[in-house]
């Protein structure tokens, strides 16, 4: 019994230590810059892959990638991205006001 209370102290003091070292976010608190960087790894991540395995294959996505056509059809995507980024930042605003003053009473 003894034991087991020392092991469950021990446990408690070892997350106490080590749970306020994570950097984590919640999803509302999170950059939108980070959220629109996401494609971006991965697409560089996949490159990368490619490339190692034949680099033809990655001159010609690096190619594809840089013509002017996708280009305009990438930068179209991050504006459109980014406005529903600021709406869905906007809506989670209200919310947290609605919860505020409606359900808490602040």
């Amino acid at each position: 019994m003894l034991q087991s209370r020392a092991l469950v102290i021990a446990l408690i003091l070892l997350l106490s230590t080590t749970l306020p070292e994570v950097q984590s976010k919640s999803l509302f608190e999170k950059d939108r810059r980070d959220l629109l960087a996401i494609p971006e790894v991965i697409a560089s991540y996949f490159y990368e892959a490619v490339n190692k395995v034949s680099p033809k294959v990655g001159q010609f996505l690096l190619d594809t990638v840089q013509s002017p056509s996708v280009i305009a059809a990438r930068q179209r995507i991050v504006k459109e991205a980014t406005k529903v980024s600021i709406m869905f930042e906007q809506l989670i605003e209200k919310i947290k006001n609605l919860w505020y003053t409606r359900v808490l009473g602040y």
